[in-house]
């Protein structure tokens, strides 16, 4: 990280910025093309690692990259503010941010896949006491993204 002055280490302060965001953007490797895509997540931190989970359609694009090359890259950002000044170059901007690289696995496990919609729904809903029926597991696809590697940034 060029700016070692905003970057963030501590796990905590890490953790309350992941929780503060919405939507993780995953980029895939399309044949030497980059598909980004925006998606809600939910995570579970295992032995000081990120695991974050996704959910979607069965089929289609993400999924076939997936099979095709698991390796990814994605970005998540929070509290974004303009900070204005007299001048064009003395603007700047303030934001929290988190990048890295990991490998996406599609969840085949029905009880991991439960856990994972469970991590969305605790994420984006702040309640942990959904329940999910046999057919709505099965009708959906559960994907999780291990982080290998992860930094945080942030600019106030």
């Amino acid at each position: 990280m060029r700016r070692k002055d905003r970057e963030v280490t501590d796990p905590d302060k890490i953790g309350e910025i992941i929780d503060s965001c919405t939507c993780c953007r995953i980029g895939f490797n399309d044949n030497g093309q980059v598909y980004i895509v925006p998606l809600n997540f939910g995570y579970r931190k295992k032995e000081n690692r990120y695991v974050f989970y996704f959910h979607g359609a069965k089929e289609g694009r993400k999924i076939g990259l997936i099979r095709q090359n698991p390796q990814v890259g994605f970005e998540m950002d929070t509290n974004y503010r303009l900070h204005r000044a007299d001048t064009a170059c003395g603007h700047s901007a303030g934001f929290q941010s988190v990048i890295g690289n990991g490998t996406v696995h599609i969840v085949e496990d029905a009880d991991e896949k439960k856990m994972g919609l469970l991590a969305v729904m605790e994420h984006n809903t702040g309640r942990s006491d959904w329940e999910f029926n046999e057919k709505m597991v099965e009708g959906v696809c559960v994907f999780k993204l291990e982080a290998e590697t992860l930094s945080c940034k942030e600019h106030l």
